[in-house]
């Protein structure tokens, strides 16, 4: 995997709209589940990635701080390899003054070709850490995303169990609305009614029959006076 396709996979996946993913969605939470665990093996594939994109650097920067060193220590050879030529020569031994002086033309020669060696390598330790650098932000903001992504996660499922327990409740309710108890109560102060009415008939009905015979009665006596008069009157 070439570190372009490294951090071009790690900046899409860092800037991924999850809700408009879940919009999209018919089942938003296998989706969510599905995201983590793609985000999950995602973050560990581009850290290992990015480790090793790191340790590149790292050596670079070594191999840099080692040309860089032996530039100076071949700058100073040069230079002491230069005072002694001097000295021979002022003492009068221009041989051995030429042989130092060669010496330090050696040396420069080697200072020159690290100090290229170094130079050369600073554009591309630089592009490398900015390389870095993006990879480790992206991978920072897709640890954030895999994060936002559990608690969309979580308040999801929660959401959806409290959504369960309020259709159970409002099923509950209809089903109380169904066997509504008063409605019993209705029926049997209806019963208790007919049975109250009934029995007021009853009374009507006996207090008529006791008017009847009452009346009946009555009407025996005007006969037994109407009798008793017949007789007196034919006894006058």
């Amino acid at each position: 995997m070439t570190k372009q396709t490294i951090l071009g996979r790690v900046t899409q996946l860092a800037k991924a709209n999850i809700n408009a993913l879940l919009d999209q969605a018919e089942d938003p939470q296998k989706m969510l589940d599905q995201l983590i665990r793609e985000y999950t093996a995602n973050i560990s594939e581009a850290e290992q990635a990015v480790a090793t994109t790191i340790g590149n650097l790292r050596l670079m920067e070594q191999d840099h701080q080692e040309d860089v060193d032996a530039a100076k220590e071949w700058g100073g050879k040069a230079l002491a390899a230069s005072r002694k030529a001097d000295e021979l020569r002022a003492a009068g031994s221009a041989a051995e003054a030429d042989k130092f002086d060669n010496l330090a033309k050696v040396a420069l020669g080697r200072q020159l070709r690290s100090e290229k060696e170094a130079k050369t390598a600073e554009p591309t330790i630089a592009a490398q850490t900015e390389v870095v650098d993006r990879l480790k932000s992206g991978l920072d903001q897709m640890k954030a995303k895999l994060s936002e992504l559990k608690a969309k996660r979580d308040e999801l499922v929660a959401r959806a169990k409290s959504a369960e327990a309020q259709n159970r409740m409002m099923d509950s309710v209809k089903s109380i609305d169904v066997l509504d108890p008063t409605s019993e109560l209705s029926r049997f102060e209806d019963k208790v009614r007919r049975e109250e009415a009934r029995a007021l008939g009853k009374q009507e009905l006996a207090a008529s029959s006791l008017d009847a015979q009452f009346e009946q009665l009555d009407s025996l006596g005007d006969s037994a006076e109407v009798e008793a008069r017949l007789a007196a009157l034919k006894t006058a």
